[in-house]
């Protein structure tokens, strides 16, 4: 039987990018609806980290969320926090609550789901 005020997820960032970030590479996703291919392979040279902030720029991303790992989420963040992106730094128990086979398509395709519902909250970061 289903219920009369079943209530669905909320869209609160709907220009949001999400970065599954990697020792040699990072995995960029956006909103499937916005490109033919919504998830991208970036290394971690600056020049691709720059076109990864020229991508997210063309996608109209406002919103990027991307998980703490190690220290190779710093160049990312300085160069999107930089270009003017809302940049969330999400602890990565915050995204490992599903169970089943894990690749990195799939983490920075549920990082952008769970960004998109706003169900991720960034780590305090002070400003510059």
């Amino acid at each position: 039987m289903a219920r009369k005020n079943q209530k669905r997820f909320e869209v609160i960032h709907p220009d949001c990018g999400a970065v599954d970030v990697g020792g040699r590479e990072h995995l960029a996703a956006v909103d499937p609806t916005k490109c033919d291919e919504p998830v991208r392979r970036f290394s971690t040279f600056t020049d691709d980290l720059y076109a990864m902030a020229d991508w997210f720029e063309s996608m109209g991303v406002k919103v990027v969320a991307m998980e703490a790992t190690g220290v190779y989420w710093i160049p990312l963040f300085e160069i999107l926090d930089r270009r003017g992106f809302e940049v969330y730094l999400v602890n990565s128990r915050a995204t490992r609550q599903i169970t089943g086979r894990k690749s990195d398509v799939l983490d920075c395709q549920w990082i952008l789901q769970l960004m998109t519902h706003g169900l991720l909250r960034g780590a305090f970061r002070p400003s510059d």
